[in-house]
């Protein structure tokens, strides 16, 4: 019997790997891929989501989780009066005495994690992809990204589901220049994608996804597909 993947899916870089690569091992007609409005001040993640979706010819689903986070002063959510951070997520660490940055939102890997694995099971899927990977999860930055997280998870949905279900991330020891090399192996329409945590119409680049991103390629030679021509 042939498998059925459903993968978290943002449109960003980490996420649309992820969604390559189950095309790749599984199938585009036995993946689902899952977007989920959560409040953020980058909605434009959301149309970048779709068009990859098109891209790839996937059945992509919608779901909107704002009302839990509405309590949450994250910097990250619309409703927020916090300033979204210019600084790599090094420097942010260093003045948030082991707490995770301000762009953390409280147990959304969780959250979103819970969610899927309902979805899931109703859709016939058997795993869930989702692209943590180790550099959002080091200094504690964000600790639904970490191994140990993963793992737990993991064990929770298998077990919680009666064993139907697993959860796969294929990069949670990987770095995020780790994730573009993969990306860039299966040719992923990296040019679609959208990181920034800003709400512009082009990204910052001054705010720590974007800084990752752009090291990510850098790192790997070539120049950000999304920034070319502009």
């Amino acid at each position: 019997m042939t498998e059925k993947a459903l993968v978290l899916f943002s449109g960003g870089v980490d996420s649309t790997t992820c969604l390559g690569m189950a095309v790749e091992k599984y199938g585009r007609e036995n993946v689902t891929a899952l977007s989920i409005s959560y409040g953020q001040k980058h909605t434009k993640e959301i149309e970048a989501s779709q068009k990859i979706a098109d891209y790839y010819k996937v059945e992509h689903l919608y779901l909107d989780l704002a009302k839990i986070f509405e309590y949450s002063n994250c910097s990250l959510l619309n409703h927020s009066q916090k300033e979204i951070p210019k600084d790599a997520y090094a420097k942010q660490l260093e003045k948030t005495d082991g707490k995770p940055v301000s762009t953390y939102v409280p147990f959304r890997n969780g959250l979103f994690l819970s969610s899927a694995a309902s979805i899931a099971l109703s859709k016939g899927c058997s795993v869930i992809y989702y692209g943590a990977h180790s550099d959002d999860s080091a200094g504690n930055a964000y600790p639904d990204c970490s191994s140990v997280f993963n793992n737990a998870m993991n064990e929770a949905i298998y077990e919680g589901s009666g064993r139907q279900l697993r959860i796969e991330a294929p990069f949670v020891s990987w770095s995020k220049a780790d994730v573009v090399r993969k990306g860039l192996d299966i040719n992923v329409p990296y040019e679609l994608t959208w990181s920034c945590y800003e709400g512009g119409d082009v990204p910052c680049g001054n705010c720590g996804t974007c800084i990752d991103r752009s090291l990510a390629f850098e790192k790997n030679g070539v120049a950000d597909p999304a920034l070319c021509g502009r």
